[in-house]
């Protein structure tokens, strides 16, 4: 894949041995996003919290990194989804994008790969829980898929996408969705 500004970034599976290269991506988050991501600010991670980022069975629990081809001690971002264990067919999905390289097609490349993922592993539908100020990932979810629940929930936003049967790129239009909810 490559940024909008033309470098290169590979993306996998994540490993145990990706603990520092999460610990370090998250120290270089700005407040923003990661209040954003974690709904509160924090610029570290507990051992358990990176054992279970990183030491995951890539079925239940996927989880991609993208790094720069250049420099792969450069996190760009991580993509993961977790099964929900009262519906198999759904899974939460997370991600976290560096602010070096948000709006540069990262997260929409990054979902889709987890998307595909998820449906080569019986997964039907994706769970996207977030702020309901980060209107940035509202959008990125709610253009995955056809939306098929959104809640507002005091300050957060639940909405639930399917994840269709091949990748693509459909284009719902989240603001209307979310002022009827």
């Amino acid at each position: 894949m490559s940024l909008r500004d033309g470098r290169r970034v590979l993306v996998r599976p994540v490993s145990p041995d990706d603990k520092a290269l999460i610990a370090w991506g998250v120290s270089q988050l700005s407040r923003e996003s990661s209040y954003l991501r974690f709904f509160s600010t924090r610029n570290k991670l507990s051992a358990g919290e990176l054992r279970y980022l990183t030491e995951v069975d890539h079925v239940d629990h996927e989880a991609l990194v993208a790094v720069l081809a250049d420099d792969p001690s450069t996190l760009v971002g991580v993509a993961r989804f977790v099964r929900q264990t009262d519906d198999p067919e759904a899974a939460e999905v997370a991600m976290t994008i560096g602010d070096p390289f948000q709006g540069q097609g990262v997260g929409r490349e990054l979902l889709e790969l987890l998307m595909e993922a998820g449906r080569e592993r019986g997964i039907r539908r994706f769970v996207a829980i977030m702020l309901a100020e980060n209107t940035g990932a509202q959008r990125l979810f709610g253009n995955a898929g056809p939306v098929l629940e959104i809640r507002r929930d005091g300050g957060e936003v639940r909405l639930v996408f399917d994840l269709g049967t091949e990748r693509t790129r459909p284009r719902a239009e989240i603001p209307e969705l979310l002022a009827a909810a």
